[in-house]
């Protein structure tokens, strides 16, 4: 299901709200200006689910199951693409592993994880969950993040996460999140700056971030 285009200016102003970032500036990127939505970009293989674990599907759908269950959310932010943001997209198996880890079940369709994560931990906590994947106010490029090293950054859930710069060479970064008995997340090469040269950007992440220990 299509996620809303609809976000009011109380809550745009909410989540923009005491972002609290500290980042170094990239030097080479240019200020993006463009105000195509995250909400499009994860749409725009179809929206439905499928057979590959690598895309967005179930993010997709998770963000869609939110809104038709509290219209009113926060995570409709990312329908609205003139406000910055930046998001860590977790793919389908990244969602897969949590469903597994949360269940102690294998499942071996998009459908089924998601419904086994909603029967789990509840559709309030899918939401703080996905809230704790978008930074708002900010347009985080990779360059940014690897000139950012132990930068906290503030979630739209309210939870901080800080960026671990491990080889700026390599471009390997990880964010620790807060849940200290899993692994952290890495930034997946090859799937950043997802919507670049919009003010809402994405990057991929290997693992889902918590907000709590789960």
């Amino acid at each position: 299901m299509r996620i809303r285009r609809t976000l009011s200016a109380l809550v745009a102003t909410g989540l923009l709200a005491g972002a609290g970032l500290a980042l170094a500036p990239s030097a080479t990127a240019a200020p993006p200006t463009g105000t195509s939505s995250l909400a499009a970009l994860l749409a725009s293989d179809g929206d439905t689910f499928d057979r590959s674990w690598r895309d967005f599907d179930i993010l997709d759908q998770a963000v869609g199951a939110v809104l038709a269950a509290k219209p009113g959310s926060p995570v409709a932010v990312l329908a609205d693409g003139t406000v910055p943001l930046t998001a860590f997209v977790p793919n389908d198996r990244a969602f897969q592993l949590l469903a597994k880890d949360l269940t102690h079940r294998w499942y071996g369709s998009e459908q089924e994880v998601l419904t086994a994560l909603a029967g789990a931990v509840g559709i309030d906590a899918i939401e703080q969950v996905l809230l704790y994947h978008v930074v708002p106010g900010a347009t985080i490029d990779s360059g940014t993040a690897l000139a950012s090293d132990n930068a906290v950054l503030t979630t739209a859930q309210g939870g901080t996460i800080t960026v671990d710069v491990l080889s700026k060479r390599w471009g390997v970064v990880q964010l620790r999140d807060q849940d200290r008995n899993d692994l952290n997340p890495f930034l997946v090469p090859g799937k950043l700056d997802l919507n670049k040269g919009n003010v809402q950007i994405a990057h991929a992440i290997t693992f889902v971030l918590r907000p709590a220990d789960l």
